[in-house]
C-alpha cells in the first residue's frame, strides 16, 4: 500500500502508531450549503463542476475546526478538493447538495491491538 501522501512508516514507527475508525450517523438534507455547525457536523457536498460534471467531497466533522475555517472557507476548500476549478460564487454555492452528518470515532493504539490480535501472548 502506497500512498504518496505520506511518507512510508518505519519498523520504529510501529509502536507509536494508532489507528481511528470514524462512524459515519445522523445522516440529514441540509436546508442549505450554510445549514450546519463546525465542530458538530461533517459536510458532504454534490454539484455540478464548471465541466457539467457531477461532483462530491465530504470532511468529517473535526475537519473544519482542526484547521481553523469558518464555514465559508470550508466550503471553498471542500469545493477544491471536489475538483471545481472556476470562481465561487454565493449563487454556485447556493446550488450545492449538502449533507451534514454526525461521526463517533474509536481509536486502538497498536500495543491495544497487540492485545486483541494475540490476547494469549
Amino acid at each position: 500500500m502506497r500512498d504518496s501522501r505520506f511518507k512510508p512508516v518505519v519498523w520504529d514507527e510501529v509502536q507509536h502508531l494508532q489507528c481511528s475508525v470514524s462512524l459515519l450517523t445522523n445522516f440529514e438534507d441540509a436546508v442549505d450549503y450554510l445549514d450546519w455547525e463546525i465542530g458538530v457536523h461533517g459536510i458532504r457536498i454534490e454539484f455540478n463542476n464548471e465541466h457539467g460534471q457531477r461532483r462530491t467531497a465530504t470532511y468529517l466533522p473535526e475537519v473544519a475546526s482542526e484547521q481553523g475555517w469558518n464555514k465559508m472557507q470550508t466550503i471553498e476548500s471542500l469545493l477544491r478538493k471536489g475538483g471545481y476549478n472556476a470562481k465561487i460564487t454565493t449563487t454556485f454555492c447556493k446550488s450545492i447538495h449538502l449533507t451534514r452528518y454526525q461521526s463517533e470515532k474509536a481509536l486502538v493504539t497498536y500495543q491495544e491491538y497487540l492485545c486483541l490480535r494475540f490476547p494469549d501472548s
